[in-house]
């Protein structure tokens, strides 16, 4: 049973990322991206690593995504933002992507409440080994995302900047 929720998380996994590369809209891109990152996080479970599936979801779809979709936000703002914000919310905007997350939040509550009394061969990764392995074995890798993530911010930022100076020089 475990292999058809596995299945299904990775359906929708791709489904959703999918979307994020063909949306036109970076919002509606970000929101896909949640839900491909929640369908990791499920597939990190049932895999046996609880602990790689809520890094998922908190640091991943929580707050990396939650910044992007405020800058995203940020540099949308213009004239005609009321009116962009009300066709976000109608339904054919969000209803695939809750769709999507509302299978997803089905397959975790079963996958997390399941007693079927069968032993899996999976074993649990905890924390600790986590930690060992990402500052030892993994140290430079994760030094070198640190520094690429650090990139981006200042890149975006700058950006960001620059198209912001150009709006108040129209608008004056």
């Amino acid at each position: 049973m475990e292999l058809i929720l596995f299945y299904i998380a990775a359906v929708i996994a791709i489904v959703s990322t999918l979307f994020v590369v063909t949306r036109y809209n970076a919002s509606h891109a970000l929101i896909y991206l949640v839900v491909s990152l929640l369908a990791a996080a499920v597939m990190f479970f049932l895999l046996g690593a609880p602990f790689a599936a809520i890094l998922e979801v908190i640091v991943y779809a929580g707050a990396i995504v939650v910044l992007f979709l405020f800058v995203v936000m940020m540099l949308n703002l213009g004239r005609h933002s009321i009116e962009r914000e009300r066709r976000w919310f109608q339904p054919r905007v969000w209803v695939i992507p809750g769709g999507m997350t509302f299978v997803l939040l089905l397959l975790m509550i079963y996958a997390i409440t399941r007693t079927d009394g069968v032993e899996t061969e999976a074993t649990v990764v905890g924390a600790k080994a986590v930690g060992i392995s990402l500052f030892s074995q993994y140290l430079i890798a994760v030094e070198l995302a640190g520094f690429l993530l650090l990139a981006g911010l200042v890149g975006a930022y700058h950006l960001g900047r620059r198209y912001l100076e150009e709006r108040r020089e129209e608008d004056s």
